[in-house]
């Protein structure tokens, strides 16, 4: 019989010698014919840590979660799950392995014939696990997910919110050490999105479950993530502390996702840019941490003082550190002076970038 960690326990306590790094991956190559859709993947994911894996349809992360499962083999590189390699076992051997691996799905998989508690039973049911005691833990996760009185409830009457707290108990039932989560918020509206959110953000901090967060949405890593992944092509092409990469994205892949989140240039003042001369250039600035909550633009009036203007942005908190990103516009009038406000902005730790110049603006 499984050794079933309860529910309600909110002590992270770890077994004698459980390793720290829950998920290693090692230059993983997994190709389709003469199409690579993990293309040397290496990355980690330790205990207690919420990880999002991110990028667009195609880029690799359904692959990426299949092979974290045992679903697909890859073809080199290594899966350690808990320390334990899980390229060359068998189904068999893959099987006690699998139990340590909870999954959420974007369209819930209840069985609709059977009632929400047997639903969360039953991976422990598969698992040999004696029906009192996994009733008693169907129990204990529905209480944990807000949701004891569905109990004897059937899947068709519930919301798609409860369907999905419903999986997320299901994908607990046996106690695992790793949550993957597949795009579990899409078929949701944004209000239950954030209600999704912080149920798994509070699963975290009271059980220490490390969450795989695989998703196309950057709403949902900046939600709850603590790292970011992006992946393009079957690569990593950027990972770091989420606040970070919001902050100072290095990829083209991972700003045109962030396009919808971080604040951009108006459309009718980019409309109107011109590569080769205006009245003003216009920069965007981005700063983090502390510089980002500073007074960046009033120690630039004072060392140039011109007639600059803010034209448009505002300041952000992600995992409790200020992001900001801004525009201005500085007059051309002196044809020195937007390199030395950017020369000035740069060395204040700003991420300065020039759009163009306005040439309407009088």
């Amino acid at each position: 019989m499984n050794s079933i960690v309860p529910a309600s326990a909110i002590e992270r306590r770890w077994p004698e010698g459980a390793v720290d790094e829950i998920v290693r991956l090692v230059d993983v190559h997994r190709r389709f014919g003469e199409t690579p859709a993990l293309d040397g993947i290496s990355l980690t994911a330790r205990r207690g840590e919420i990880l999002g894996i991110i990028g667009r349809s195609g880029a690799g992360k359904s692959t990426l979660i299949r092979c974290l499962n045992g679903l697909e083999r890859c073809d080199s590189g290594e899966i350690l799950i808990e320390g334990r390699k899980i390229s060359g076992l068998s189904e068999r051997e893959l099987q006690p392995l699998r139990r340590r691996i909870g999954m959420i799905f974007q369209h819930f998989n209840l069985l609709s014939a059977k009632t929400v508690e047997e639903n969360v039973a039953l991976p422990l049911k598969i698992a040999g696990v004696a029906r009192t005691e996994r009733l008693d833990r169907a129990g204990e996760l529905l209480d944990l997910v807000g949701l004891a009185d569905k109990a004897m409830a059937y899947p068709s009457s519930l919301s798609g919110g409860q369907k999905q707290r419903i999986g997320i108990a299901r994908a607990l039932a046996a106690g695992p050490a790793l949550l993957l989560s597949d795009e579990a918020t899409s078929a949701l509206d944004p209000e239950t999105t954030r209600s999704i959110l912080a149920l798994l953000k509070d699963i975290n901090r009271k059980l220490g479950l490390t969450i795989l967060l695989i998703t196309h949405e950057m709403e949902v890593v900046r939600g709850i993530a603590d790292r970011v992944a992006v992946i393009d092509a079957g690569r990593i092409v950027e990972e770091g502390p989420v606040w970070s990469v919001f902050a100072e994205p290095q990829s083209a892949v991972t700003t045109s996702l962030l396009s919808g989140i971080r604040p951009q240039l108006p459309d009718h003042m980019a409309r109107r840019l011109s590569q080769t001369g205006g009245t003003e250039a216009i920069f965007s600035v981005d700063l983090a941490g502390p510089a980002a909550q500073g007074s960046l633009l009033s120690d630039l009036s004072a060392a140039l003082p011109h007639s600059f203007r803010l034209v448009h942005g505002g300041i952000d908190h992600i995992q409790n550190q200020p992001v900001a990103r801004f525009f201005i516009a500085v007059p051309t009038r002196d044809a020195e002076l937007p390199a030395r406000v950017q020369q000035f902005l740069t060395a204040r730790s700003a991420r300065v970038e020039g759009f163009g110049y306005d040439t309407d603006h009088a």
